[in-house]
């Protein structure tokens, strides 16, 4: 359990406040933590990675003892201690071994705590170094493009679709300008097997449909960045280039441990909406609800079909049955009260 830091001065307690919850959140401080066994290919990787999150990263450059999956080690304590510590939302491990070379674990955290992580493992790699072309500048919001449909229906993939937005995604801003926009982080695969192919289905391929935590029936992912170049069009819309930067990297898929429920029930709930934002018709848009010119909210209310025959009515002889008949037969004298068809009320 993390000891509670009570402020001793204005300075120190700015620091703590900054650290509460926001209704937006900063970007995501990432740590890049060496395991005890880390090769040539894991330490440019890290550097790597880490030019593409500046300054949001963080780099531990001494080896530490450290397992992420193993229930058994202080590895879940030396975690949240570290966030804690610096701030840190997200965890990026290297680890190499006989059994799982150039392996990289992304952590991430709520709350202080675990919520989930997803493992990788590095096949090939080439460094910024070996593409002669402009680089972007540090601290820049990267374009994320998904080229598959993996990583929308099958849950490894939307999980490792998920840790990547959060590791390259920086502040939150309302608007940007066009020529802000200097590079490009597209994540495709391999060729879908066609056991995972929504459009073709087990039953006409005749193949078993693999199990959700099965890894070996998944393609590699392949993450590319590229620069953007803005040329001239004619028009109003420039004309847009990639130019490959680096890195670039092929990535297969290994262990995963899925974020506990109630801790992710918790990470995703969101703050109720201000009136003066439902005022101004923020947030999830309602049925049959709009906001007018003057700022006001109005809303149309649908009801079902009435039956007017029984509508209670105020008690008039022209209102009652049979004064129609009696006006077509030339308006005889009512018996009531001398009704005579020339009359006119």
């Amino acid at each position: 359990m993390l000891r509670t830091i009570k402020p001793k001065n204005a300075r120190s307690k700015r620091v703590l406040d900054g650290r509460q919850p926001k209704e937006i959140e900063d970007a995501r401080t990432a740590v890049f933590v060496k395991g005890t066994h880390t090769g040539d290919v894991l330490n440019s990787v890290f550097k790597e990675l880490m030019s593409l999150k500046r300054p949001d990263a963080i780099a531990f450059n001494k080896k530490n003892e450290i397992h992420p999956f193993d229930a058994t080690s202080s590895s879940s304590a030396s975690l949240e201690f570290w966030s804690s510590k610096n701030d840190a939302s997200m965890f990026v491990i290297g680890q190499t071994s006989k059994k799982r070379p150039n392996d990289i674990t992304f952590v991430r955290m709520f709350d202080g705590k675990v919520l989930d992580m997803t493992e990788v493992g590095v096949e090939s790699w080439k460094g910024m170094a070996e593409f002669k072309t402009p680089k972007s500048t540090p601290g820049h919001k990267p374009l994320m493009h998904f080229a598959s449909e993996l990583f929308d229906t099958h849950p490894r993939m939307v999980q490792l679709k998920s840790m990547l937005i959060d590791l390259f995604n920086g502040e939150e801003i309302e608007s940007i300008c066009l020529p802000g926009i200097e590079h490009v982080i597209s994540v495709s695969c391999a060729p879908t097997p066609a056991s995972l192919n929504t459009a073709t289905s087990a039953a006409f391929t005749g193949q078993p449909t693999p199990s959700k935590d099965d890894v070996s029936s998944l393609p590699k992912v392949h993450l590319r960045t590229y620069t953007i170049k803005l040329k001239s069009s004619g028009t109003r819309i420039p004309r847009v280039e990639l130019v490959p930067m680096g890195p670039s990297l092929d990535l297969v898929l290994r262990r995963h441990q899925p974020p506990d429920p109630e801790l992710w029930k918790q990470a995703m709930k969101r703050p109720k909406l201000k009136k003066t934002d439902v005022e101004k018709g923020l947030g999830k848009k309602k049925k049959n609800m709009e906001v007018d010119d003057m700022g006001d909210l109005r809303g149309q209310i649908h009801v079902g079909k009435q039956d007017l025959s029984k509508l209670q009515t105020r008690k008039m002889k022209g209102l009652k049955a049979g004064v129609d008949e009696m006006q077509m037969d030339g308006g005889a004298e009512d018996p009531d009260g001398g009704f005579d068809g020339d009359q006119r009320f």
